[in-house]
């Protein structure tokens, strides 16, 4: 169901009816065109009659839910640089990590509010529709091939450098964060999905694994990975699975370290409050 021809053609499958015609209310008010479908399918369908320039998907559908209708998109050559925005009540790390294998733009946890989908559809239209698989596009000018892009509060940095390990991804991941009105960065360098070193700016007392260490401590930011030759030797000499597990060996002795500490600080309390009732009990 087509309503307005004029700005973009943007591709919209969810099996509730009521979301489809909020979704096709908020997109339509931009000016965009709108074209409902009520499962994968159908959306299917409707994207190789007309390609959308963007696809708004739900992942639990009836007959092809989201995921399949993303895989199939990418085996058409047509369909395969269109953008995609899942909206799903499926909000764990690894829903997200497969949205971010399949080449999903952005990700919308159910519930959501339609301005904050309204803000995020218009962006991404504004970026001239760019490709939703950067890795897939050829640059002749650069070695450089961005693959994936996306904020920590979507993807963990756990999950996303075991979905660049078992991908064994070779380039840089590059992480950003505002903290206290200051941009904080990282790098880590992966060869074949293994870390192989990694600095933070600004700090040069702590280097490779220790770095990594402290960016597994970030809970935002954004991410972005460059696929690029990297020529850097193993300067770290632990698997994923090694760093993740001598980082949660840390957070657990920080925690008791931190409980021990209140301990003490609360029997201090007590014995203070015990020598003054002490003391005027004596008066």
């Amino acid at each position: 169901m087509t309503e307005k021809t004029s700005g973009a053609q943007v591709l919209v499958a969810d099996d509730d009816l009521w979301i489809l015609r909020m979704i096709a209310t908020v997109i339509e008010r931009r000016g965009h065109s709108v074209t409902l479908a009520s499962d994968g399918e159908q959306a299917l369908t409707h994207a190789l009659i007309s390609r959308p320039d963007l696809v708004v998907t739900d992942i639990q559908m009836p007959r092809m839910d989201g995921w399949d209708l993303i895989a199939a998109m990418r085996k058409h050559d047509s369909l395969r640089d269109v953008p995609v925005i899942v909206l799903s009540d499926l909000s764990d790390d690894d829903s997200r990590v497969r949205g971010y294998q399949l080449g999903v733009e952005d990700y919308i946890a159910k519930p959501f509010r339609f301005e904050e989908l309204d803000i995020r559809v218009n962006k991404l239209l504004q970026r001239g529709h760019r490709p939703s698989q950067p890795s897939q596009v050829n640059r002749p000018d650069s070695a450089q091939t961005i693959g994936l892009v996306g904020t920590l509060d979507q993807v963990g940095l756990p999950s996303l450098l075991t979905l660049l390990e078992l991908d064994r991804k070779t380039g840089v991941l590059t992480l950003h964060r505002e903290i206290a009105g200051k941009t904080e960065s990282g790098q880590i360098e992966l060869v074949h999905g293994r870390c192989h070193a990694a600095r933070l700016a600004g700090n040069d007392t702590a280097v490779d694994d220790e770095v990594v260490y402290l960016l597994l401590e970030w809970h935002g930011g954004q991410f972005e990975f460059n696929q690029q030759p990297i020529a850097t030797t193993d300067r770290i000499g632990r698997s994923t699975t090694g760093l993740l597990m001598e980082a949660a060996r840390r957070a657990d002795e920080a925690g008791r370290a931190d409980e021990a500490g209140r301990a003490d600080e609360a029997g201090r309390a007590d014995e203070a409050n015990a020598n003054h009732a002490d003391d005027r009990s004596s008066d």
